[in-house]
């Protein structure tokens, strides 16, 4: 496969499943023109077979690995993200670029309460913690459609409830083990969130700018979490000229 056909792989986020693209796939389409788009699904999620013991990072990215392409353009999103960035250490020989939409980083103590409160929470009570994710994830109805607002809530409430709470468990820990493969990471990575996101905020995203060598770093303004679904064709374009510039780079280096 020639790296300028090399496509696009898409990883979700905890609790969803590979619908959450939809929108980026369609209203990105003129900047995705051309390639392959592949979202996955999860171990735990959507299609894949339930997780019925506790898993880990290394063992869900395992999972992704083997059916992943030889080679692609990889794209996370939230726990997605962890999961790419632990792909993108481990096999850089695969991984072409790493783009990290609404990641976590290394959370501080505080932080880490808070994920954790939110995991105890799920424990308890599923249908209030999903119901409380959406309303964190989508305060002003102005910024989705509601019938995308509905969707997530329903693939939320559709989960089973021992697998969600596995991958919780790594999404509220994870980000520990990632951050120390960060610095191993030599794909062209992008980090990039809203400015307005309470759970992967800003400051994450410029620590793990500071961790991945010579990673990029972008804050969307007055976006929240969800920027597959707030910022389709925007964030579409930008995982595009991403990838076109990896590829330019590497055919440049092979030439010299």
């Amino acid at each position: 496969m020639e790296e300028s056909q090399a496509p696009v792989v898409l990883l979700h986020g905890v609790g969803l499943d590979r619908s959450m693209w939809d929108a980026l796939i369609a209203d990105g389409a003129l900047w995705l023109a051309g390639r392959e788009v592949m979202a996955l699904d999860l171990p735990g999620h959507g299609g894949q077979p339930h997780l019925r013991t506790p898993t880990t990072l290394a063992k869900m990215a395992d999972d992704v690995a083997r059916r992943l392409p030889p080679r692609a353009h990889l794209v996370g999103f939230s726990l997605g993200a962890l999961i790419a960035q632990e792909l993108a250490a481990r096999a850089p020989e695969r991984i072409l670029s790493l783009v990290c939409v609404s990641s976590v980083c290394d959370r501080t103590e505080a932080e880490a309460d808070a994920v954790g409160r939110r995991l105890r929470t799920a424990r308890g009570d599923f249908a209030a913690s999903a119901e409380a994710a959406v309303e964190r994830w989508f305060p002003e109805t102005d910024r989705v459609a509601p019938h995308l607002v509905e969707q997530v809530r329903e693939v939320l409430l559709s989960n089973d409830r021992e697998s969600y709470l596995h991958a919780y468990q790594v999404f509220a820990t994870g980000d520990r083990d990632a951050a120390n493969a960060l610095p191993l990471i030599t794909a062209p990575t992008l980090a990039v969130t809203g400015s307005d996101d309470p759970g992967s905020t800003p400051e994450m995203t410029l620590r793990l700018g500071r961790l991945v060598p010579g990673a990029r770093t972008l804050v969307v303004d007055g976006a929240r979490h969800m920027l597959p679904l707030e910022q389709p064709e925007q964030l579409a374009r930008l995982i595009a000229e991403f990838a076109d510039e990896a590829e330019r780079k590497m055919h440049h280096a092979s030439t010299d």
